[in-house]
């Protein structure tokens, strides 16, 4: 696919103004801007596609369980992202620093995400459920500004395991054309 000057210039203002203005951006390297490019075009279709327009914490539950009652969860199939989250939220017996910066909700399910991080849980409704609620805070918390308080650092992993997540759903559950 070629791009032509006028597109090269419109993506090079938006990151030289980035670059220029936004704390931190400067020192991100391209594979995690990338990842977070991704993510904001992956949730949109997501939350288009999957979730109507329109997602919250309870409806994204609903989902789920639809999912499970339909027997089209396939839980198995993002055991690796919830693998990578577990590492990241869970370490040597207890909660790592990170897990609270997730800033979960009453309506995150908190301490279903917390069992099943801990490996307490391993219901197949619930990894879902769990892994989808940390995407949910991901995603609240890069369109909120949450993540710029530490300049969206050490995010590239976060948003590649999310990015898949989001990717698999749509190709299970979203209208692809």
């Amino acid at each position: 696919m070629t791009i032509c000057n006028d597109e090269k210039e419109e993506r090079g203002v938006s990151e030289e103004w980035l670059e220029a203005r936004a704390p931190g951006f400067s020192d991100l390297p391209e594979p995690d801007r990338r990842a977070i490019f991704d993510f904001a075009f992956l949730w949109s279709l997501f939350e288009a596609q999957v979730m109507g327009n329109f997602a919250r914490a309870d409806r994204i539950r609903e989902k789920v369980d639809a999912w499970a009652a339909a027997g089209t969860l396939g839980a198995d199939l993002y055991d690796a992202e919830l693998s990578y989250f577990r590492r990241r939220y869970f370490a040597d017996g207890k909660l790592t620093r990170h897990f609270p910066f997730l800033d979960l909700r009453r309506s995150d399910h908190p301490d279903l995400v917390q069992a099943v991080v801990e490996g307490a849980n391993n219901d197949p409704r619930d990894r879902m459920l769990a892994l989808l609620m940390i995407v949910w805070r991901l995603r609240n918390n890069l369109f909120h500004g949450a993540k710029w308080a530490y300049r969206l650092r050490d995010q590239r992993e976060n948003f590649s395991h999310a990015n898949t997540v989001l990717m698999r759903l749509l190709e299970r559950h979203g209208q692809l054309g």
